[in-house]
């Protein structure tokens, strides 16, 4: 059997028009790449109303126009941390609009943006950023033997309490690490534990 799918008004009248030219029903669905049980609908539909547009479907129409919904995501672009409660409020003021959090998270989905916790880097000043590059260049050929002769140490950091990290951001698959939604955090802060360890090759110092 075809793969169903829907076709548009144009179709729906070459379909019929071939049938009433005596095409059988079972060609013109092979004709049209549709099930046979679509033509015999639409020709039922036809001979009882006269008609091949669709009979308009029940349930809610759509709350917010085109013009509104790409609103909605631009609004979520320009502040990814921005909540749906928030954009809810910004287009309520800017269109008069009133719509609930669940509508402006399914118009996201719609774009494909879903709302994630950022992932989070460690703040860096262009210093930072620079020597970390010059330390790159002058060791780029350097041999595992000379890399055996350097201690390698780091510290982490672990809070006692707990923090729930509530900041989600939205963003698309593949946006994951995109300045936009990239949190940055100071690397030692206050009310903490802090670990230490270090390693070289084929050695731990404990």
């Amino acid at each position: 059997m075809p793969p169903r799918r829907k076709f548009n008004e144009f179709e729906r009248g070459r379909a019929v028009a071939w049938f009433q030219d005596g095409v059988p029903k079972r060609e013109v669905a092979r004709r049209l790449h549709v099930s046979i049980s679509v033509i015999v609908r639409l020709i039922q539909r036809f001979t009882a109303t006269g008609r091949v547009q669709e009979r308009r479907r029940p349930g809610r129409p759509k709350k917010t126009t085109p013009r509104e919904d790409r609103l909605i995501e631009r609004l979520a672009l320009q502040t990814r941390t921005a909540s749906s409660s928030i954009i809810r409020r910004q287009l309520r003021v800017a269109t008069n609009t009133n719509i609930s959090q669940q509508t402006v998270r399914n118009r996201l989905r719609g774009f494909n943006l879903r709302s994630r916790r950022p992932a989070w880097r460690p703040r860096l000043t262009p210093a930072h950023r620079a020597a970390r590059r010059a330390f790159c260049r002058r060791h780029v050929r350097w041999a595992c033997q000379q890399w055996s002769q350097v201690l390698f140490s780091d510290e982490s950091r672990f809070t006692l309490n707990h923090n729930d990290d509530r900041m989600r951001v939205w963003r698309r698959q593949g946006e994951r690490y995109i300045d936009a939604t990239v949190q940055e955090k100071v690397a030692f802060g206050g009310g903490s534990v802090m670990v230490w360890g270090a390693f070289r090759l084929h050695h731990r110092v404990t």
